[in-house]
């Protein structure tokens, strides 16, 4: 397999999990909030990533997680399905139900806590492909796993059987545009921010895409590439612009947040727009009272919500 093997690109969110405020799976909002990511135009998502708080949860509801997307999905857009774990076993358990419910991929970090070095890195992603027959995107994310991988990690990743794709989070941009221009033609790089930057390199350079988090500004989103590809660069800077807001309001430039966690920010900001965001699962914690009229503010800022009386 190779980048050519898989058409995935523009904007793919890492959507978030809803659960009750008691903790549990909620299945028909998880069914209501992917219908309306399919409805703003989505080019696809990811289930089971860092922002559907994969590390909370079980065995089963990750399989149900993937069951259920695949079935209501049912080939309209691209679904990935975040398989990070701390073995490979673990991984390849996870990477079989995927292909199983019909996924068109799976999100992989390297080990989170672990802090493997680039043999055990490239190690893992090979014991992962050479036991499941399903396109792998690598999920670099430092913050996550105290790991930034190089691009010359990154070059030796590109290279085993099953790895398709990139999703390169460092907050190093140096390090990011290095590894794109090193590896486009070999895999699919996501991480392009929406901005000026992000319109060159895919205007000239044959960037694919984003895989972002939580998808909260609806449309705005895959509108931003949708606009680039169709040469209207105005419309596209002003969807970027929108993105931005968030960014300056809720997220640091190494992907902290400036309150709260992400996940509970973006299920604050879904439940302020009439959507089934719900609530995070221990151990995080909800938003605080303050901390929610925060995300209302920045909402209210783009119209998407009314400003509380």
């Amino acid at each position: 397999m190779n980048r050519d093997s898989v058409d995935w690109k523009g904007y793919i969110p890492a959507i978030t999990t809803p659960f009750t405020e008691d903790g549990d799976f909620d299945p028909d909002g998880f069914g209501e909030l992917v219908e309306w990511l399919v409805a703003e135009g989505m080019h696809g998502i990811a289930v089971a990533g860092t922002t559907g708080e994969w590390f909370a949860l079980t065995a089963r509801e990750r399989k149900e997680l993937f069951r259920l997307a695949g079935e209501q999905i049912d080939g309209r857009i691209t679904v990935l399905g975040g398989c990070s774990s701390f073995t490979p076993a673990e991984t390849i358990e996870y990477a079989h139900a995927a292909q199983a419910a019909g996924l068109d991929g799976i999100l992989l970090t390297p080990p989170p806590y672990v802090v493997p070095g680039p043999r055990e890195v490239v190690a893992f992603y090979e014991s992962v492909s050479a036991a499941v027959d399903i396109p792998i995107c690598v999920y670099n994310w430092p913050r996550g796993t105290n790991v930034d991988l190089s691009v010359d990690t990154l070059r030796r990743l590109a290279e085993v059987r099953n790895i398709v794709a990139i999703k390169n989070s460092t907050g190093d941009l140096g390090r990011f545009l290095d590894g794109f221009f090193a590896l486009k033609e070999e895999v699919r790089y996501f991480g392009v921010p929406m901005n000026e930057l992000g319109i060159t390199l895919l205007r000239h350079h044959g960037a694919d895409g984003t895989i972002g988090a939580g998808a909260v500004l609806g449309s705005d989103h895959p509108r931003f590439f949708d606009h680039v590809w169709a040469g209207d660069l105005d419309a596209a800077r002003r969807c970027g612009a929108r993105d931005r807001v968030l960014f300056e309001d809720w997220i640091n430039a190494d992907y902290s947040t400036r309150f709260g966690s992400p996940q509970a920010i973006m299920k604050a900001a879904l439940n302020l727009r009439g959507l089934p965001g719900g609530y995070p699962r221990p151990p995080l914690l909800p938003l605080t009272e303050d901390e929610i009229e925060r995300v209302r503010t920045t909402l209210a800022q783009l119209d998407l919500v009314a400003v509380a009386a």
